[in-house]
């Protein structure tokens, strides 16, 4: 039977030609132009704690030490792949996740609502206001996926993110982490972070519709309260998707998963076999593999087990929290 840790919740992003990966740690591993895959480890996970750790609170520090975590890997796999030259400061990452924040706002909190203000029976109407403006952002969203899809960078991040769900799959199965095992499962996984934009969609109409139900605003509060409220959104979608993720054997869930598995048809990509040793080493990196496995030579088998367990304790405990 494979030695990794069983019951472990894994999974990660898609990087420039590499795989970023979060089980017992966070790695990022990425294919160099020679062919060498060089990985880079970033350490223990983090879960927020005291009131951080609160429900409806958590969700937001979680996507922001996700953010920062993946302009990090990002550099990483753009300095490996050949791309840049030139690492990031903290100044850097910063303005990054600033310029991408303004960026997020105006294209999916500013302007559905511009566009929607246009027409006169909808502003009168606040919650038909909501939905349709709902609907517009999410068109918004899915149209934008699909042109960077045809951006040849982007479509080969899109593979190496079908190699992270297929790599996931293997391990979920408890199967031997090789290509040939992994070569057989779907490039779509109900836990994939592509899921909690559709779920973000769905609250932001929710949300939207209660503010409207306090009575009419002008355009300039509807902006207001779109940007304000917007921990609110996030942190609602992380709490509904921790939720479902528990159940997803459920049929009520596995029905609510759907709309998001639709998403990732847009944003996964069939990987080729070099894609997916990359997503495989990152998750072997990230299960701390290869160190088990010199324990092994070693002869130091109940040290590494006794280690492994303390591992699997800790990362359960803190996700738990």
């Amino acid at each position: 039977m494979p030695d990794y840790p069983k019951g472990l919740s894994v999974g990660g992003q898609a990087v420039i030609e590499g795989v970023m990966m979060k089980g017992l740690k966070t790695v990022v591993a990425v294919r160099r132009p020679n062919g060498e895959i060089v990985v880079s480890d970033y350490g223990g996970m983090q879960r927020p704690k005291g009131w951080r750790g609160w429900p409806l609170i958590r969700g937001n520090f979680v996507l922001y030490d996700a953010l920062v975590t993946g302009i990090k890997a990002l550099n990483f796999s753009a300095n490996m792949s050949g791309n840049e030259t030139e690492q990031l400061t903290t100044k850097d990452i910063i303005f990054s996740l600033l310029i991408a924040l303004v960026f997020a706002v105006g294209l999916f909190s500013v302007l559905p609502v511009l566009v929607t203000s246009i027409f006169k029976p909808l502003r009168e109407n606040g919650m038909l206001f909501a939905l349709v403006e709902g609907t517009i952002r999410t068109v918004i969203l899915l149209v934008y996926i699909w042109i960077i899809a045809f951006i040849p960078d982007i479509k080969r991040v899109f593979q190496y993110h079908g190699a992270e769900h297929k790599s996931v799959y293997t391990y979920e199965a408890n199967e031997e982490l090789t290509v040939e095992n992994a070569r057989k499962y779907s490039t779509l996984h109900p836990r994939c972070g592509t899921s909690f934009l559709m779920i973000t969609m769905v609250a932001a109409i929710i949300v939207f519709s209660i503010v409207a139900a306090f009575g009419p605003m002008n355009i300039w509060w509807k902006m207001f309260w779109r940007v304000v409220l917007i921990p609110v959104v996030a942190g609602l979608a992380y709490e509904f998707q921790r939720f479902t993720a528990k159940y997803l054997n459920n049929p009520v869930v596995k029905v609510l998963a759907l709309p998001g598995l639709w998403l990732q048809k847009l944003t996964t990509k069939e990987p080729d076999d070099r894609q997916l040793e990359v997503g495989l080493v990152s998750l072997k990196a990230a299960l701390n593999l290869e160190w088990r496995n010199k324990q092994k030579g070693n002869g130091e088998e109940d040290e590494k087990e006794e280690i492994r367990k303390e591992d699997l304790a800790e990362v359960k405990e803190k996700e738990n929290a």
